[in-house]
C-alpha cells in the first residue's frame, strides 16, 4: 500500500492526468484502507472491489480528460445507482436495485470519476442511526444523516463523498469527523434520483479533506465555474460573526473556538464585525422542522401506509403526527421562510460571509443519536451555501468545526473566503 488514498482528489486527478500514478493504483489503495478499517468504522453499506477496479482500468485505458478522471467517489445510500443496491437504510428496500443512476452519479461517471460504493445513511436520511462509528474515536457518533460519507472521507477510505442535507446532515457529520463539508446553495446539484424527505429543503452536498476538493466535485456535477482559490482576494474578507439567537446552546468549547477564530481572522487582516440577525429569524429553527416533517409525511406516504410496521417507531410516529397537522401551519411557515430569504440578502450589503458554529459541540458518545442540527437548520431553510472547516479539538480530542455561510447563489465567493480562512487558521 503506497498511501495514494491520502492524496487530495485534486492532486490525485493531476497525477493521473500526467501519468505519474494510475487510477487503478489509487483505487486499490482506497480499497485496502477499507479492508483494514471498515470492520471497525462501518462506513460502507456496499462496495464491490472488482467492479471498482474494472472502472479504474477502463479509465486508465481510455485516459479521459474529465475533471474527476480516475478519482474514486462515494455516494450516500439515498442516491440511486443502477449497478449497486440503494436501500435508504430501510428494510422496505432491502436489495433494492434502481434501473437508473441519479443525476449526480451519472455526472460523476461522465466526468471520469469512479463510483466506489454506497455509504451508510440513517433511515431515509432522518433520525434512526446506522452502525457507523467516528474514526477519531469509535465510541462516538460520526454525526448524520450522512454518517458513512463523513467517516469514509475522514478515515482516508475515499477522497470525495456525497451527502445530503435537509437539516444539518452534511455540515454536522463533516464537523464531527474533522473534514471539510460543503452544502451548496439550494438546487445547485440536480436532485433527480435522490430519495426525497422534504423536497423544498433536500440539498445534495459534498465532503472532502480540502476546500478545493469540495469545489472540484461540485464543479464537475453542476457546471458551476471552478472558483480560483489560489489568487489573492480582491479585498480583505468582510466577515460577520453571527453567534445566532441560540449561542447559549453551543458548548463552551465551541464558543471559545469561534471567538478564537474571529480574533485570529481579524489579526490576519479580515474585517470582522458582530452580526445580529433580525429577531424573527429565531422562528426558522422550529419552522424548518415543521416544514421537513410535514413534507416527509407526504413524500414517505407509501412507505407509511403500506409498510408502516417496517419503519422505526420514531419515524412512524413523526409521520403520523405531521400527517394530521393543519396545512395552514405549513403554509405560514413557508411564507415566513420566503420573507426571511428576502431579508437575508440584505445582510450581505457590507459583508462577504458569516462565521457561525457548525454544531453545538463535539460528537456525542455512542451511536444511538447523530447529534443536533440546531446550528444548521436555519441556513438550510434559507437555502444558503455553507462550508464547515475543522478548527481545533475538544478536551476529549475530538474535532471541532467552524461554519462559513454565504449569500444564496454566491458560492464562488463563499469558497474563496473559506479557503482564505482555512489558510489563515492553519
Amino acid at each position: 500500500m503506497s498511501d495514494l488514498n491520502r492524496l487530495s482528489a485534486t492532486e490525485a486527478a493531476r497525477q493521473i492526468a500526467v501519468g505519474k500514478i494510475t487510477s487503478e493504483a489509487l483505487v486499490r489503495d482506497c480499497l485496502q484502507r477499507i479492508r483494514l478499517r471498515d470492520s471497525d468504522v462501518r462506513a460502507w453499506v456496499h462496495c464491490d472491489p472488482d467492479a471498482a477496479i474494472a472502472q479504474a482500468k477502463a479509465i486508465d485505458k481510455a485516459r479521459p480528460d474529465g475533471p474527476l478522471a480516475g478519482v474514486p467517489v462515494a455516494f450516500k445510500d439515498v442516491i440511486d445507482t443502477h449497478d449497486m443496491p440503494t436501500q435508504y437504510n430501510s428494510p422496505i428496500y432491502r436489495a433494492h436495485r434502481p434501473h437508473t443512476d441519479a443525476a449526480a452519479v451519472a455526472l460523476v461517471r461522465h466526468s471520469g470519476g469512479i463510483v466506489l460504493g454506497k455509504t451508510v445513511t440513517t433511515e431515509f436520511a432522518t433520525r434512526k442511526a446506522g452502525p457507523t462509528r467516528n474514526p477519531h474515536n469509535l465510541e462516538y457518533t460520526p454525526g448524520g444523516s450522512s454518517s458513512g460519507s463523513a467517516a469514509a472521507v475522514a478515515d482516508y477510505m475515499v477522497p470525495l463523498a456525497f451527502g445530503t442535507q435537509t437539516g444539518g446532515s452534511n455540515i454536522r457529520p463533516a464537523a464531527f469527523c474533522g473534514i471539510v463539508g460543503y452544502k451548496p446553495s439550494f438546487g445547485t446539484i440536480n436532485r433527480a434520483g435522490l430519495k426525497f424527505v422534504a423536497e423544498s429543503l433536500d440539498t445534495i452536498g459534498v465532503m472532502a479533506r480540502t476546500v478545493e476538493d469540495c469545489a472540484l466535485l461540485v464543479h464537475a456535477v453542476s457546471a458551476r465555474t471552478m472558483p480560483d482559490l489560489k489568487s489573492q482576494l480582491p479585498h480583505a474578507p468582510r466577515i460577520g460573526f453571527c453567534k445566532t439567537s441560540r449561542w447559549n446552546d453551543a458548548s463552551s468549547e465551541t464558543r471559545i473556538a469561534l471567538e478564537t477564530a474571529a480574533s485570529s481572522l481579524a489579526l490576519a487582516g479580515a474585517e470582522v464585525q458582530d452580526l445580529t440577525l433580525p429577531n424573527d429569524f429565531d422562528q426558522l429553527y422550529d419552522e424548518q422542522e415543521l416544514i421537513m416533517n410535514f413534507e416527509a409525511a407526504r413524500s414517505l406516504a407509501d412507505e407509511r401506509f403500506r409498510y408502516g410496521e417496517l419503519l422505526s417507531e420514531h419515524l412512524r410516529m413523526t409521520l403520523e403526527e405531521h400527517w394530521k397537522m393543519p396545512r395552514v401551519r405549513y403554509d405560514d411557515a413557508m411564507r415566513h421562510a420566503r420573507e426571511c430569504r428576502l431579508a437575508y440578502r440584505a445582510v450581505f450589503s457590507e459583508l462577504d460571509v458569516l462565521l457561525t458554529p457548525s454544531a453545538p459541540g463535539e460528537a456525542l458518545k455512542g451511536i444511538e443519536s447523530t447529534g443536533s442540527s440546531l446550528f444548521n437548520r436555519n441556513w438550510t431553510l434559507l437555502g444558503a451555501p455553507c462550508v464547515t472547516l475543522p478548527f481545533g479539538r475538544s478536551e476529549k480530542g475530538l474535532p471541532l468545526g467552524i461554519q462559513i455561510v454565504g449569500r444564496y447563489d454566491d458560492d464562488a465567493r463563499l469558497l474563496q473566503v473559506a479557503e482564505w480562512v482555512r489558510h489563515k487558521l492553519a
